[in-house]
């Protein structure tokens, strides 16, 4: 009796590591984001997140409501790392000018490239954003880095409806090539223009020359 009493409590605090063990959270945000990126949102499997992270399949739900919950974490994240890659290609180049705002286009692109699975479901969770008040704050704040280099670039205030009006443009346009990138019905090899040129193209184009 003894001994099963060291046995059962020896596999109480394996267990209790094995549900703990550095970040449990965070390791499963990164598995599930890794297992999008391989079979989509909607063909991975939260056991094999699990299995992934080193813990039972119910563990998950010790963290997360449901599955919809676990991809919302991923979306939240995926929304973090490319505002950060946004605000980083902004600081490079001088403030106001046209490179700045290409370089904002530059890495939106870039990030749909790299993380087209999150890319995905950051702008088509089943769950819909508009009743989540995080989810939305999160892309009002991306769009906040576009709307503040637009006004930066035309000497108003980011309030101003033309810089609101504008920096919609912009998105618009660069949000629209990223999906085509993504689901391969735009190739930068055969497309008439560089993405650079592209990018710098629509910028002038929608902006207009730089006030002087």
């Amino acid at each position: 009796m003894e001994l099963s009493a060291r046995q059962g409590s020896r596999h109480d605090m394996s267990d209790k590591r094995s549900y703990h063990h550095g970040d449990l959270r965070a390791q499963l945000i990164e598995a599930v984001r890794g297992l999008v990126e391989v079979h989509g949102p909607d063909n991975f499997s939260v056991a094999e997140a699990a299995r992934i992270a080193g813990v039972s399949s119910a563990a998950p739900y010790k963290h997360f409501a449901d599955r919809n919950d676990i991809l919302r974490a991923v979306v939240l994240g995926g929304m973090e790392r490319m505002g950060a890659q946004m605000a980083t290609a902004r600081a490079a180049h001088p403030k106001g000018s046209l490179a700045s705002i290409s370089a904002i286009g530059r890495a939106y692109i870039d990030f749909a490239r790299r993380e087209p699975g999150v890319f995905r479901i950051m702008f088509g969770l089943t769950a819909g954003h508009k009743n989540d008040p995080e989810v939305m704050a999160q892309g009002e704040s991306k769009f906040a880095t576009v709307n503040g280099a637009v006004a930066d670039y035309l000497g108003c205030s980011p309030d101003a409806p033309q810089a609101h009006s504008r920096a919609y443009m912009l998105w618009c346009f660069v949000h629209g090539h990223s999906f085509l990138t993504i689901d391969e019905k735009s190739d930068p090899s055969e497309m008439p223009i560089s993405e650079e040129e592209f990018l710098n193209q629509v910028g002038l184009g929608i902006l207009g020359p730089k006030p002087g």
